[in-house]
């Protein structure tokens, strides 16, 4: 849809919402298209419908949820801005600003936005990363020159040690997933989820997989009271 201003015809800007959550995305596209100049042009639930709608609906830039339902929202990140390299990503969380605003920056996204945060902040995101800047919001920015500092004192922690994929698993296992079901969730071999863990444990220097799904519990509550 396209406005008219002066006599001139002004291009809205086309935005992808990809959420697992309904109201989520009802809340986002009633926001957006109060805008004047955006309009929500597509929305998806999981990446096989985001890469169809992407594909379809042409957008200039996709917020994308970090944790879809049983998938990995890094990896789709990084798997659409491999295909879709003309496509503003803007990675919408709720999870630890730091930890996880590196990685989502690093797999390609352009902007990085709490859920929490207020929903100017969305707006500002989207302005931000379409005229071809970076966003981070400024209580994101602090976490991350705290984490980095922190880094230069100490060694790194076991969960800052894991890969995207590994970090994915690691969740999964605290939400209460078996191997066998991340396994199916994540459209991977069994053999292939359990090499994961196995790398896991070793890197938060436990033996076996129960100590492994302690660890796993123990970071998802924590991660939930914030």
């Amino acid at each position: 849809m396209n406005q008219k201003t002066n006599g001139h015809t002004t291009r809205k800007h086309r935005i992808l919402l990809i959420d697992d959550h309904p109201l989520v995305r009802e809340g986002l596209a009633s926001l957006i298209n109060q805008q004047q100049d955006m309009i929500v042009c597509g929305q998806a639930e999981d990446s096989a419908e985001a890469i169809t709608r992407i594909r379809e609906d042409r957008p200039d830039v996709a917020l994308v949820d970090i944790s879809l339902k049983n998938e990995s929202g890094l990896e789709l990140v990084k798997n659409l801005e491999a295909e879709f390299p003309l496509v503003a990503l803007i990675v919408l969380s709720m999870h630890d600003e730091a930890l996880y605003a590196e990685r989502a920056l690093r797999a390609g996204a352009r902007g990085y936005v709490m859920k929490r945060e207020s929903t100017k902040s969305i707006l500002t995101a989207i302005r931000r990363v379409l005229g071809g800047d970076v966003y981070v919001s400024e209580r994101v920015v602090n976490a991350m020159a705290r984490r980095m500092n922190s880094r230069k004192r100490d060694a790194a922690s076991p969960v800052e040690q894991l890969s995207d994929r590994e970090l994915e698993i690691f969740r999964l296992l605290g939400q209460g997933r078996t191997t066998s079901q991340i396994a199916e969730d994540l459209h991977l071999s069994l053999k292939t989820v359990q090499a994961y863990c196995a790398r896991a444990k070793e890197k938060f220097g436990v033996n076996s997989l129960s100590e492994l799904l302690r660890a796993a519990i123990r970071w998802e509550d924590a991660m939930n009271v914030k």
